[in-house]
């Protein structure tokens, strides 16, 4: 089985002028446990492809390693939320009205942590920071659990070592300017109200690397994945890619998508090669036959799409050529694009609205899953998505109208139909 090549020249990927506010070194100093865990880390990783043929393979076998431990972390929290009262209590609610917990700023500290012990030049954007966590108002004991529930999945990290590495993913720890750059893109958990639901709704940890301004790296973990979520399209292999208890979904750029189960605990390591599948979006070129999903504070009638076909979440209700078949419950967006990259639905389409801002983490690694695996992504008027429109902070994007992220055999017409219908 091929391993991980560490005699890599020197990381010189930082592009632009970005400025570091927090400065790496202050933060985390490598230590000896650090680098023996990054070597355990690349000869245990193997990916699908070679590399050779992966001019960021050392990236993705980091992200990778980091997300499935990060899953690990996730399911650890949500089983301790489901049977303790003091975590169920440790949900905060933010600004927004969207909700974080431990297992948000736990997964945030430990891929921070370890991405700055391998990367320390390349910049972190992610959704969270330690704001509330030092406010007077907050129970000390989260910290203590994040702390704990760290440690049990990564490396051993102290309260301070927590906080910092939240901190190094928001928004006061770097300023980029109008250059192209590179850095990492993490949403510790996206469809966090899925994952309090205490049920079988999707949550996906996401993460992405922006090379010279282009996305060029993707990790998907979805830890409740199921054979379930595949049913009703047994017979595709791109969708067999999927099926397992808790999905994996790596793609770079030039290289495809793939996805494995993802692996039941730390003593699994090596993963087989042939536990790798390639990925591939569904091939129906017919829009009425295709298969949409929605994000769940949508409904049908907002999309464009309206003024052409009604909609039926059942799958065995006969249709016409008028009528499409919508799914809008499995959790928050990177769920959709990973349904979409792997031939599970059609189309994503999602309504950008004033009140709420998009953010970069719902989608960055969403789109480059979705394009390797043979899809397109693009706003409503058919431009692709600028994940450097937010010049300083990489963190917000202003699609018109909204996204549209398909399987390509009918993106030019959808296009069409939705720009013709968007007002």
């Amino acid at each position: 089985m091929p391993l991980l090549h560490l005699s890599l020249p020197p990381h010189h990927l930082l592009a632009g002028r970005c400025r570091q506010l927090i400065p790496p070194t202050a933060m985390h100093p490598p230590s000896r446990l650090s680098v023996r865990a990054a070597a355990a880390v690349h000869e245990a990783c193997a990916l699908p492809f070679p590399p050779g043929r992966a001019s960021h393979h050392r990236e993705l076998a980091a992200a990778v390693a980091s997300v499935e431990r990060a899953c690990r972390l996730c399911v650890d929290v949500k089983a301790s939320l489901l049977s303790d009262d003091r975590d169920r209590r440790r949900v905060v609610e933010k600004d927004d009205q969207t909700h974080v917990t431990i297992a948000d700023f736990g997964v945030q500290a430990l891929i921070s942590f370890e991405l700055q012990q391998q990367f320390p030049s390349i910049p972190l954007v992610a959704e969270e920071d330690s704001a509330f966590l030092r406010s007077p108002d907050a129970d000390a004991a989260i910290v203590d659990s994040i702390s704990s529930f760290v440690t049990r999945n990564g490396p051993p990290l102290t309260h301070d070592d927590v906080l910092r590495a939240i901190d190094r993913g928001g928004r006061e720890a770097v300023s980029f300017d109008s250059n192209p750059a590179t850095y990492w893109i993490l949403d510790p958990i996206d469809g966090t109200k899925g994952f309090l639901r205490g049920n079988d709704t999707l949550y996906v940890v996401g993460l992405a690397l922006v090379v010279d301004g282009k996305l060029a790296v993707g990790v998907m973990g979805c830890p409740n994945w199921t054979n379930a979520a595949t049913e009703g399209n047994k017979e595709d292999e791109s969708t067999a890619a999927c099926s397992g208890d808790g999905i994996l979904m790596v793609s770079h750029i030039g290289c495809g998508t793939w996805s494995r189960p993802l692996s039941p605990g730390t003593g699994q390591f090596p993963t087989p090669m042939d536990a790798w599948k390639r990925c591939f979006v569904d091939p129906c070129s017919v829009v009425h036959m295709a298969r949409f999903c929605i994000v769940d504070s949508h409904t049908w009638d907002m999309m464009p799409l309206s003024a052409h076909f009604s909609s039926t979440m059942d799958e065995s209700e006969p249709r016409d050529e008028n009528t499409i078949l919508l799914q809008n419950s499995c959790g928050g967006s990177l769920s959709k694009y990973l349904m979409v990259a792997c031939g599970r639905m059609s189309v994503f389409i999602l309504l950008a609205r004033a009140a709420k801002l998009l953010k970069t983490w719902d989608h960055a690694v969403g789109v480059i899953c979705v394009e390797e695996a043979g899809g397109q992504t693009c706003d409503w008027s058919g431009k692709p998505l600028d994940f450097a429109a937010d010049r300083t902070g990489r963190r917000i994007i202003y699609p018109t109208g909204g996204v549209l992220s398909t399987n390509g055999a009918l993106h030019d017409k959808l296009v069409e139909m939705v720009s013709a219908n968007y007002k």
